[in-house]
Formats: structure tokens, C-alpha cells, sequence
């Protein structure tokens, strides 16, 4: 495919991503493609995705180098531009990136070659009662340790406007919007409703919507499922709620999620992909929504998901089962698949693998 310039977003703490960005750009200077360095802290603030990407001369693909977090802001920027995203794997967890950091310049050269496969994710975006807006003390506080803080979400504007429907919000999340208490000693009170129907009214630290993709992040945490990134679900998960009731729902993608803090609640924050963007008072609502738009990332093989989950989460053997000998890891699958079996998805043979190094 053709690539006419690429952005890059480099976790600039890490020396290895930093020096990754630096193979990138000698790449793109040999073959001619525009590279810009985006979603930068300049002058101590923070500038909107549009913002940024139009500054970066409107990239057709983004790549981050990093980890999981350095993903997802390169994702906010590529689903604003519609654009590819490929990660670059230097973090600890990595459920999102793809390629390791030394095989950066033969990733860039299958991706000039057509040599890779488009996956479509699922984002999430919303809907507000009112604008979303951080108290200026708020935002002091939370510079301690970390860099300034994302500006409050834009409407937007080519949406219907509808008074039941509250404000559209120009915000889309990879992984997952949150709700959570401000007050440690004080969780917070919310009404939660799934496709226009009360379920239940949560007394809890926090309440969270995930995407199948954030389902192994902080839902996965709170002891939510973990759903394949293939999926199509919205996955509402309570984070230590006060009540007999404490299990994930897992909701069609066209059934929206609301929640609407309670009038003796207090005051609850509301995250997006790890993001504080907003405070809500009593009486205010967000409506959680699968978006109409994609994330897509490059894939230069087949997604082993399942594997990667093993190995990223530790996952160790019953000892029952050891002592029937080690698993091997895959089922022997020997012959062509039959007709009938022609629709499903099973990765290759490990042999079958092809990866670039």
C-alpha cells in the first residue's frame, strides 16, 4: 500500500522507543515518506486529536513506540484520522502493539508492500448530559507525577440534536470509559442502565464500559470476562460495588450503556482510556456507545490472542492435568479443513508462522 507520511507517538521516557523513532524516521527519509512527531506536551498543555494530526500534516499512519498506554494515544489519533495504527512493543504487558522493536524496519517495509491485514476494532463514544468539564483545582492535583492533562471533549457537531439524547461528545475509547468515585472514604451512588432499561443502582468505587479489546485491561482487573478482540460486545463491569450483585454484563453492541449519578452521590469522575476528562454531579448522565467509526490496525500475521493471553497473564497448569504430561500447543491438525468448517478462524500450525525479524 501507499504510505505518504507517517506520525509517529514515542514514549519519550524510554530510551529503546526513542531510538526505535530514530529507525523510523531514517526509513522514511529513504523512501521519500513524510514523518512528524505528534501528540506532543508543548508549553505545558495538551492539544485535542484533530488538533494534533492536523499539525502532523494528516498522517495515513500512525506509529507508536511503547506500550499499551503509548498505543492507545496513538488510537485516539489514527480512529480521529482514519488512519492506520501499528504498534511497536516495548512496554511490559502488550495485548495491543505487534511487532517487537527490532523488527521496526522490516514492519514499515510490509507495510509499503501490501504485505499485511487490516483489523477492525471496536471504539466506543458518548453522549453526555452536559459538557464534560475538570475543576481547575482538580487538574493541579493530578499534574503531581504525570503531564498535563487532555483538554475537555469537543461536541460534535455533525450529530442530531435531540433533549433526551444530552450532547454529543467528539470522544472515542479503545478501551474503556470509567466512572469512579473522587472521594476515597465516599464510593459513588449510579443508576445503570443497558438499552434504555434500569438493571440496577450501584453503590461502588467505580463502574466501567469496555470494548472486547479492553475487556484484558482494567475490566479485566475487576474481574471482568475476558472477550475475544474479534467480538462485538460493550462490557459493563462494577469495580468493588456495595452489593450481593457484583458480575459483568455483557451487552450487544447496539445495546447503549447509561449511567447517571444519584442525587446523595458524590461527585464521580469520568475517564476515558485512562484519561480523567470530566466531573459529574448528581443528576448528571453519559450514554456509552458503540461508535460508528473503526480503529484499524495492522496486522503482519495472523493474531495468536489466545496465546499472547497465556503468556501476558502468567497463566500456569493445574497440577492434575501436569501429571498427564505437557499440552501440546496446538491440536494436531494434520489435513485440509473440511467444507463445513471452512468459516472458522484457528491460527496456523506454529511451523506456518511468519513473522519478519
Amino acid at each position: 500500500m501507499t504510505v505518504n507520511r507517517i506520525g509517529l507517538v514515542v514514549h519519550g521516557g524510554h530510551a529503546e522507543a526513542v531510538a526505535a523513532a530514530q529507525v523510523v524516521r531514517e526509513w522514511c527519509a529513504e523512501h521519500g515518506v513524510g514523518c512528524a512527531d505528534i501528540d506532543v506536551w508543548q508549553q505545558g498543555a495538551r492539544h485535542s486529536a484533530r488538533e494534533e494530526v492536523d499539525a502532523a500534516g494528516d498522517p495515513d499512519l500512525i506509529v507508536t513506540l511503547g506500550g499499551d498506554g503509548t498505543f492507545l494515544r496513538g488510537a485516539r489519533l489514527a480512529a480521529e484520522n482514519d488512519a492506520l495504527v501499528l504498534g511497536v512493543d516495548l512496554g511490559r504487558v502488550g495485548f495491543l502493539t505487534e511487532v517487537p522493536a527490532p523488527a521496526v524496519r522490516a514492519a514499515l517495509d510490509a507495510v509499503r508492500d501490501g504485505r499485511i491485514t487490516t483489523e477492525s476494532r471496536m471504539l466506543l463514544t458518548m453522549r453526555a448530559s452536559c459538557r464534560l468539564e475538570v475543576p481547575a483545582q482538580m487538574e493541579a492535583l493530578l499534574q503531581y507525577g504525570r503531564g498535563p492533562m487532555l483538554p475537555p471533549p469537543q461536541v460534535r457537531g455533525e450529530c442530531e440534536i435531540g433533549d433526551d439524547w444530552g450532547v454529543a461528545l467528539n470522544v472515542t475509547a479503545l478501551n474503556d470509559v470509567v466512572v469512579e468515585k473522587l472521594a476515597r472514604d465516599r464510593q459513588v451512588s449510579v443508576a445503570v442502565y443497558l438499552a434504555g432499561r434500569l438493571l440496577a443502582s450501584y453503590s461502588a468505587d467505580a463502574l466501567l464500559v469496555a470494548t472486547p479489546t479492553g475487556s484484558t485491561a482494567y475490566s479485566f482487573a475487576a474481574g471482568g470476562p475476558v472477550v475475544s478482540p474479534r467480538a462485538e460486545a460493550l462490557v459493563f463491569t462494577p469495580v468493588a460495588p456495595h452489593m450481593v450483585f457484583n458480575r459483568s454484563v455483557v451487552a450487544a453492541p447496539d445495546e447503549p450503556v447509561a449511567l447517571r449519578i444519584l442525587e446523595r452521590s458524590g461527585q464521580a469522575a469520568v475517564s476515558i482510556d485512562g484519561q480523567l476528562r470530566g466531573v459529574l454531579s448528581p443528576g448528571d448522565w453519559i450514554g456509552v456507545y458503540a461508535a460508528p467509526r473503526r480503529l484499524k490496525a495492522v496486522r503482519l500475521g495472523p493474531m495468536d490472542f489466545y496465546g499472547r493471553l497465556r503468556e501476558r497473564m502468567n497463566l500456569t497448569d493445574a497440577p492434575a492435568a501436569l501429571a498427564d504430561g505437557p499440552a501440546a500447543p496446538l491440536w494436531p491438525i494434520t489435513t485440509p479443513r473440511p467444507g463445513d468448517l471452512a468459516h472458522l478462524a484457528l491460527p496456523p500450525a506454529p511451523d506456518e508462522r511468519h513473522l519478519p525479524s
